[in-house]
Protein backbone atom coordinates (compact mmCIF):
# COMPACT_ATOMS: atom_id res chain seq x y z
CA UNK A 1 0.00 0.00 0.00
CA UNK A 2 1.62 3.26 -1.39
CA UNK A 3 1.72 6.48 1.46
CA UNK A 4 -1.26 8.16 -0.89
CA UNK A 5 -3.51 4.95 -0.54
CA UNK A 6 -2.94 4.92 3.46
CA UNK A 7 -4.06 8.71 3.71
CA UNK A 8 -7.61 7.76 1.52
CA UNK A 9 -7.73 5.10 3.56
CA UNK A 10 -7.40 7.15 6.93
CA UNK A 11 -9.53 10.10 5.41
CA UNK A 12 -12.26 7.34 3.93
CA UNK A 13 -12.68 6.20 8.02
CA UNK A 14 -12.63 9.46 9.34
CA UNK A 15 -15.21 10.98 7.19
CA UNK A 16 -17.24 7.60 7.79
CA UNK A 17 -17.24 7.82 11.28
CA UNK A 18 -18.66 10.95 10.62
CA UNK A 19 -21.80 9.49 8.92
CA UNK A 20 -20.81 10.14 5.71
CA UNK A 21 -21.50 7.27 2.75
CA UNK A 22 -18.51 8.14 0.37
CA UNK A 23 -19.75 5.23 -2.22
CA UNK A 24 -19.10 7.45 -5.02
CA UNK A 25 -16.29 9.39 -3.14
CA UNK A 26 -14.23 6.56 -2.71
CA UNK A 27 -14.63 5.10 -6.66
CA UNK A 28 -13.35 8.53 -7.92
CA UNK A 29 -10.69 9.04 -5.29
CA UNK A 30 -9.23 5.87 -5.69
CA UNK A 31 -8.78 6.03 -9.50
CA UNK A 32 -7.37 9.37 -8.37
CA UNK A 33 -5.06 7.68 -5.82
CA UNK A 34 -4.16 5.45 -8.38
CA UNK A 35 -3.32 7.75 -11.25
CA UNK A 36 -0.77 9.70 -8.76
CA UNK A 37 0.81 6.88 -8.09
CA UNK A 38 1.14 6.47 -11.47
CA UNK A 39 2.78 9.41 -12.70
CA UNK A 40 5.05 9.50 -9.57
CA UNK A 41 3.30 11.74 -7.64
CA UNK A 42 3.50 11.39 -3.76
CA UNK A 43 1.06 14.49 -3.15
CA UNK A 44 -1.59 16.64 -5.02
CA UNK A 45 -0.94 19.10 -7.27
CA UNK A 46 -3.04 21.52 -8.76
CA UNK A 47 -1.78 20.19 -12.37
CA UNK A 48 -2.09 16.48 -11.63
CA UNK A 49 -6.05 17.35 -10.04
CA UNK A 50 -7.26 18.84 -13.45
CA UNK A 51 -5.61 16.48 -15.11
CA UNK A 52 -7.66 13.76 -13.44
CA UNK A 53 -11.09 16.21 -13.01
CA UNK A 54 -10.01 17.15 -17.01
CA UNK A 55 -9.48 13.72 -18.45
CA UNK A 56 -10.13 13.57 -21.98
CA UNK A 57 -12.12 10.33 -22.03
CA UNK A 58 -14.86 11.79 -19.69
CA UNK A 59 -18.08 13.41 -21.29
CA UNK A 60 -18.03 16.77 -20.68
CA UNK A 61 -21.23 17.11 -20.85
CA UNK A 62 -21.91 14.65 -17.72
CA UNK A 63 -21.66 15.11 -13.82
CA UNK A 64 -18.14 13.20 -13.68
CA UNK A 65 -16.07 15.75 -13.79
CA UNK A 66 -17.73 18.01 -11.26
CA UNK A 67 -18.08 14.81 -9.13
CA UNK A 68 -14.28 14.39 -9.29
CA UNK A 69 -13.40 17.56 -8.46
CA UNK A 70 -15.48 17.45 -5.45
CA UNK A 71 -14.28 14.21 -3.80
CA UNK A 72 -10.35 15.17 -4.42
CA UNK A 73 -10.67 19.50 -2.96
CA UNK A 74 -12.20 17.24 -0.09
CA UNK A 75 -9.53 14.63 0.20
CA UNK A 76 -7.06 17.35 -0.33
CA UNK A 77 -8.00 19.73 2.45
CA UNK A 78 -8.02 16.95 4.53
CA UNK A 79 -4.13 16.25 3.01
CA UNK A 80 -3.05 20.14 3.67
CA UNK A 81 -3.19 19.77 7.46
CA UNK A 82 0.03 17.48 7.61
CA UNK A 83 1.69 17.97 4.09
CA UNK A 84 1.84 22.18 3.30
CA UNK A 85 2.79 20.62 -0.37
CA UNK A 86 -0.51 19.89 -1.05
CA UNK A 87 -2.79 21.80 -3.16
CA UNK A 88 -6.30 22.27 -3.22
CA UNK A 89 -8.08 23.16 -6.57
CA UNK A 90 -10.18 26.08 -6.41
CA UNK A 91 -13.61 25.41 -6.88
CA UNK A 92 -15.53 26.24 -9.86
CA UNK A 93 -12.90 24.91 -12.23
CA UNK A 94 -15.80 23.14 -13.66
CA UNK A 95 -19.79 23.73 -13.91
CA UNK A 96 -22.32 21.47 -15.11
CA UNK A 97 -25.75 22.58 -15.58
CA UNK A 98 -28.61 19.82 -15.36
CA UNK A 99 -30.67 19.93 -18.56
CA UNK A 100 -34.19 18.07 -17.43
CA UNK A 101 -35.79 16.18 -20.75
CA UNK A 102 -39.13 17.81 -20.85
CA UNK A 103 -41.58 14.87 -19.67
CA UNK A 104 -43.73 13.40 -22.03
CA UNK A 105 -47.69 13.10 -20.62
CA UNK A 106 -49.98 10.48 -21.66
CA UNK A 107 -53.08 10.98 -22.75
CA UNK A 108 -56.07 8.63 -22.08
CA UNK A 109 -55.73 7.75 -25.66
CA UNK A 110 -52.15 7.12 -25.35
CA UNK A 111 -52.49 4.84 -22.34
CA UNK A 112 -55.42 3.14 -23.98
CA UNK A 113 -52.65 2.38 -27.22
CA UNK A 114 -50.41 1.23 -24.61
CA UNK A 115 -52.39 -1.35 -22.49
CA UNK A 116 -53.70 -2.80 -25.84
CA UNK A 117 -49.99 -3.13 -26.88
CA UNK A 118 -48.84 -4.66 -23.63
CA UNK A 119 -52.15 -7.56 -23.57
CA UNK A 120 -51.36 -8.38 -27.23
CA UNK A 121 -47.77 -8.85 -26.40
CA UNK A 122 -49.05 -12.08 -24.63
CA UNK A 123 -50.83 -15.23 -25.27
CA UNK A 124 -51.33 -15.47 -21.51
CA UNK A 125 -54.57 -13.92 -20.30
CA UNK A 126 -53.39 -14.12 -16.88
CA UNK A 127 -50.01 -12.51 -17.97
CA UNK A 128 -51.96 -9.57 -20.04
CA UNK A 129 -53.99 -9.13 -16.61
CA UNK A 130 -50.86 -8.35 -15.08
CA UNK A 131 -49.60 -5.81 -16.83
CA UNK A 132 -52.44 -3.70 -18.01
CA UNK A 133 -53.02 -3.30 -13.60
CA UNK A 134 -49.57 -2.70 -13.33
CA UNK A 135 -49.67 0.04 -16.32
CA UNK A 136 -53.05 1.67 -14.97
CA UNK A 137 -51.64 1.72 -11.59
CA UNK A 138 -48.52 3.51 -12.85
CA UNK A 139 -50.75 6.01 -14.80
CA UNK A 140 -52.62 6.40 -11.76
CA UNK A 141 -50.12 7.34 -9.01
CA UNK A 142 -46.86 7.84 -10.65
CA UNK A 143 -45.49 5.24 -8.80
CA UNK A 144 -41.79 4.10 -9.90
CA UNK A 145 -41.75 0.65 -11.66
CA UNK A 146 -39.71 -1.43 -9.12
CA UNK A 147 -42.46 0.37 -6.17
CA UNK A 148 -45.45 -1.59 -7.64
CA UNK A 149 -43.68 -4.49 -8.19
CA UNK A 150 -42.56 -5.19 -4.73
CA UNK A 151 -45.83 -4.04 -3.22
CA UNK A 152 -47.25 -6.51 -0.96
CA UNK A 153 -51.00 -7.64 -0.61
CA UNK A 154 -50.55 -5.74 2.77
CA UNK A 155 -49.46 -3.12 1.71
CA UNK A 156 -52.86 -1.74 0.24
CA UNK A 157 -55.40 -1.12 2.33
CA UNK A 158 -58.67 -1.70 0.67
CA UNK A 159 -60.95 0.40 3.18
CA UNK A 160 -59.21 3.46 3.44
CA UNK A 161 -57.80 3.25 -0.45
CA UNK A 162 -54.54 3.64 0.46
CA UNK A 163 -51.28 2.14 -0.67
CA UNK A 164 -48.27 2.03 1.07
CA UNK A 165 -44.28 2.12 -0.41
CA UNK A 166 -42.04 0.89 1.52
CA UNK A 167 -38.31 1.69 1.56
CA UNK A 168 -38.80 3.13 -1.73
CA UNK A 169 -36.24 6.05 -3.11
CA UNK A 170 -33.52 7.18 -0.35
CA UNK A 171 -35.04 4.01 1.99
CA UNK A 172 -38.34 6.51 2.73
CA UNK A 173 -41.71 5.06 2.81
CA UNK A 174 -44.65 6.90 2.07
CA UNK A 175 -48.71 6.64 1.39
CA UNK A 176 -50.25 7.01 -1.90
CA UNK A 177 -54.18 7.43 -1.64
CA UNK A 178 -55.68 6.01 -4.55
CA UNK A 179 -59.24 6.75 -6.17
CA UNK A 180 -62.20 3.64 -5.35
CA UNK A 181 -61.93 3.09 -8.79
CA UNK A 182 -58.30 2.27 -8.68
CA UNK A 183 -58.84 -0.33 -5.70
CA UNK A 184 -62.04 -1.71 -7.52
CA UNK A 185 -59.37 -2.48 -10.22
CA UNK A 186 -56.58 -3.83 -7.75
CA UNK A 187 -59.09 -5.85 -5.84
CA UNK A 188 -60.17 -7.89 -9.60
CA UNK A 189 -57.16 -8.40 -10.52
CA UNK A 190 -56.23 -9.94 -6.61
CA UNK A 191 -58.76 -12.03 -7.62
CA UNK A 192 -57.87 -13.51 -10.45
CA UNK A 193 -53.97 -13.60 -8.54
CA UNK A 194 -55.43 -15.40 -5.86
CA UNK A 195 -56.72 -18.71 -8.22
CA UNK A 196 -52.86 -18.56 -10.13
CA UNK A 197 -51.74 -21.76 -8.53
CA UNK A 198 -48.17 -19.95 -7.99
CA UNK A 199 -49.96 -17.48 -6.10
CA UNK A 200 -49.71 -19.44 -2.70
CA UNK A 201 -45.59 -19.01 -2.84
CA UNK A 202 -45.44 -15.15 -2.30
CA UNK A 203 -47.28 -12.54 -0.80
CA UNK A 204 -46.24 -9.82 -3.42
CA UNK A 205 -49.40 -8.03 -5.22
CA UNK A 206 -47.92 -8.42 -8.78
CA UNK A 207 -46.82 -12.05 -9.81
CA UNK A 208 -45.41 -13.62 -12.58
CA UNK A 209 -46.28 -17.01 -14.55
CA UNK A 210 -43.69 -18.59 -12.31
CA UNK A 211 -44.69 -16.95 -9.21
CA UNK A 212 -42.36 -14.39 -8.83
CA UNK A 213 -42.57 -10.50 -9.00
Amino acid sequence: MSPLEAALADYLRLRRSLGHKLAGDERHLSRFVAYLDAIGADTITLSAALAFVLDPDLDPASTTPLRRLTAVRGFARHLAAGDPRTEIPPAGLVSYRARRRIPYLFTDDDLAALIRCARASTPHRFRADTLETLIGLLAVTGMRVNEALTLDRGDVDWDAAVIRVRDSKFHKGRDVPVSASTITALAAYLRRRNRQPQARHTTRLFISLAGTC
